[in-house]
């Protein structure tokens, strides 16, 4: 894991280098899945990945959501899988309101949060914190998987 530690100059990088891939990608197409606030609240369940439909339309990256709503202490929660082939990102760095983690389940990749790009590999997990910027993308020569859950809390 490579870890620069945040100081000015590494923030202002990272900073000045997000805004202009959000600026270069502005037209692009993205996979990314907002929480969904409304419906009845989510109860126990499980959810098979086969037979859902694909989600997003950014080349080669492919959202699988098995939950998304509300719960009884939530206001919302999304969780799912996603797929990236090689040098796909679902969408460019971004922030949300949410907390969001993602595992690596397969193939290897890099992960930007709160101004450090980390290498990452299966079995490898990542934290956002609420409008933290953070991103992915496949860096590797094979398909890569990772699972997602974004918690959004009352009142956020």
């Amino acid at each position: 894991m490579s870890e620069a530690p945040m100081n000015r100059r590494v923030f202002l990088a990272s900073a000045a280098a997000a805004s202009a891939t959000l600026v270069n990608d502005a037209g692009a197409q993205i996979t990314h899945v907002d929480t969904s606030k409304t419906g009845p609240a989510l109860k126990s369940s499980t959810v098979k990945l086969e037979g859902l439909p694909a989600e997003g339309d950014s080349p080669g990256a492919k959202a699988y959501v098995q939950f998304n709503g509300p719960t009884k202490q939530l206001a919302a929660v999304a969780a799912g899988v996603c797929t990236l082939e090689p040098g796909a990102r679902p969408h460019p760095p971004h922030t949300h309101p949410e907390e969001e983690l993602m595992w690596i389940g397969s193939g290897t990749g890099e992960i930007v949060v709160a101004g450090i790009t980390t290498q990452v590999q299966a079995g490898d997990c990542m934290y956002a914190e609420s409008n933290v910027l953070h991103g992915i993308v496949n860096t590797g020569s094979t398909s890569m998987t990772f699972y997602f859950t974004k918690f959004l809390a009352r009142g956020a």
